[in-house]
């Protein structure tokens, strides 16, 4: 049985729910997803299924995908995820997958890429409280010191500095579904999941 499934994140609204409370949710739509490999222990070492999802023209598919996507008769995805299961046999090329697998007071677990910020100081990074804001100070946003004494005379590995700020693999627990939309192919989840409009999100059941 397939425990997770992917999704693109539509936005955030919110969920009047019982006693007049609100709820920040998140929008996910789900695309039926198809199988288009069997991967098994004994030729790939492990067993999985991989997916495509995302319809794409195939004028936009290059030759090597062409190839791939051929026992799926004639379909093409923008994106192809794998699914690690026990048993993949229970599978055909070309099966669809849909979002019937969940159920409203579920909990999911939601795994997306976290918007990328950029080039940040360590007061946007970390929340550093910086240096004085008087006049005679001169490091108003500096780290401070970062040194060490004598021993062992270095930086130490995992220091706070500044850098690239997001763009990085974040994984959300414990969300609860709480509306589904057959008709429109979308779930509500109860919170806020990573990732910018249009980003892939992987939905797996707790």
């Amino acid at each position: 049985m397939v425990k997770k499934l992917f999704g693109k994140k539509l936005g955030m609204t919110r969920y009047f729910m019982g006693e007049g409370k609100s709820y920040p949710a998140t929008i996910i739509k789900m695309e039926s997803c198809t199988v288009v490999q069997k991967k098994t222990a004994q030729k790939e070492g492990y067993d999985a299924i991989q997916v495509g999802f995302g319809v794409q023209k195939e004028s936009r598919i290059n030759k090597p995908l062409l190839g791939h996507f051929k026992p799926v008769a004639g379909k093409f995805f923008r994106y192809l995820k794998e699914i690690k299961i026990e048993n993949p046999d229970q599978f055909e090329i070309g099966q669809e997958i849909k979002m019937n697998i969940f159920e409203i007071g579920e909990t999911v677990t939601v795994t997306g890429t976290s918007k990328g910020r950029g080039t940040a100081g360590v007061m946007k990074r970390y929340g550093f409280s910086g240096g004085p804001e008087t006049h005679g100070s001169k490091s108003h946003r500096w780290p401070g010191s970062i040194g060490t004494n004598t021993t062992p005379g270095r930086v130490l590995k995992g220091k706070k500095m500044p850098g690239r700020m997001g763009n990085v693999r974040k994984t959300i627990k414990n969300l609860i579904i709480i509306d589904i939309r057959p008709d429109l192919n979308v779930i509500a989840v109860k919170g806020a999941v990573p990732g910018s409009k249009n980003g892939v999100v992987e939905i797996a059941k707790v």
